[in-house]
């Protein structure tokens, strides 16, 4: 990913997130989850910091959403207690996998402060950027 992109992102996401009101935190990572971008917008709680990059981080080590890892996760899940691997990741909806037009993996996108169907909508929307 360049980090031309992930600006490109990065400034969707916070404009859609203040389109609907909220304070959010967005981090943006590379394949190998790596920080690309982040922004924790005024009023955001700092909680949310360490949440945001455990959302994009789980996108990137398991190539697949936040939300989607969170029906394995979960107590009657099939992998209990996983988010508690590979240094800390989460098990909710917020993160997102970047691909490129090909599929290849581009990296991930975690978004969080909001409800959790805003933090993934806001992160979807952001993603897009990569093939408009």
């Amino acid at each position: 990913m360049k980090l031309s992109q992930a600006t490109t992102m990065l400034d969707a996401a916070h404009d859609e997130a203040r389109r609907r009101g909220v304070r959010v935190c967005i981090s943006i990572l590379d394949a190998q989850a790596w920080p690309m971008a982040f922004i924790r917008m005024d009023g955001a709680p700092l909680g949310v910091i360490d949440v945001a990059n455990r959302k994009a981080r789980t996108a990137v080590l398991f190539q697949m959403d936040s939300a989607d890892f969170a029906r394995i996760g979960h107590p009657a899940g099939e992998a209990y207690m996983l988010e508690h691997t590979n240094g800390g990741l989460t098990s909710f909806g917020g993160g997102v996998v970047l691909r490129a037009a090909d599929g290849g993996m581009l990296g991930g996108i975690g978004v969080s402060g909001a409800s959790t169907q805003d933090d993934i909508d806001i992160a979807r929307i952001a993603a897009a950027t990569l093939v408009a």
